[in-house]
């Protein structure tokens, strides 16, 4: 099979990595939604439900760590663009064995959401496991995907359906649409 030469953006002429310059791209209104899960044994959900976790309210907590880690992807990720974030949303949702996380985040800005998205995942599950490893290690994160990713006056209709205003430009791009696995937040029965 024949290899194909493949331009890569995150490397320069030399092979060195760097981050992409953005700034000659338009500055465009841009939502992206991740997921992911917490598998757990049900004694550990049962805790988490009735907060009978030592560490506190393993929910309430996962979901300002998620939302600390949209704000901080690029401290975490070499070659992320730091953006001015419009929004975060982070939505938990127990089940018989896991626990669904969902993060919506917004912005008005030259390049996408979608690595802030999946740190939100992360920062909320980490969170969980943490809060909860005390009673089982028997934990395990999985499941992350970015969701969607949309741009311009579709990313401005998305997020007033949310019920969160923005502004944009009318381009679209759909990257990716949930895979319809019970994710919380989306209508889906999140039970599994």
């Amino acid at each position: 099979m024949a290899r194909r030469d493949r331009t890569f953006t995150h490397l320069d002429r030399s092979g060195a990595a760097h981050m992409v310059d953005v700034g000659h791209k338009p500055m465009v209104a841009r939502l992206a939604v991740a997921s992911a899960c917490v598998v757990m044994p049900a004694r550990v959900l049962r805790a988490i439900r009735t907060l009978a976790v030592a560490k506190g309210d393993v929910l309430a907590v996962a979901r300002l760590a998620g939302i600390q880690a949209a704000k901080r992807a690029s401290d975490l990720i070499p070659l992320c663009h730091p953006l001015p974030l419009d929004g975060v949303e982070v939505e938990l949702a127990l089940g018989r064995d896991r626990i669904r996380i969902r993060a919506t985040v917004r912005t008005t800005w030259r390049t996408g959401v979608e690595m802030e998205a999946l740190a939100a995942c992360a920062g909320a599950a980490l969170t969980v496991y943490d809060m909860c490893k005390g009673m089982s290690t028997d934990m395990v994160i999985g499941e992350m995907r970015v969701e969607e990713k949309v741009k311009g006056e579709t990313a401005v209709a998305t997020s007033r359906r949310r019920g969160v205003a923005g502004s944009g430009r009318s381009s679209r791009t759909t990257v990716a649409k949930s895979r319809g696995r019970g994710v919380a937040g989306s209508g889906r029965a999140a039970n599994r």
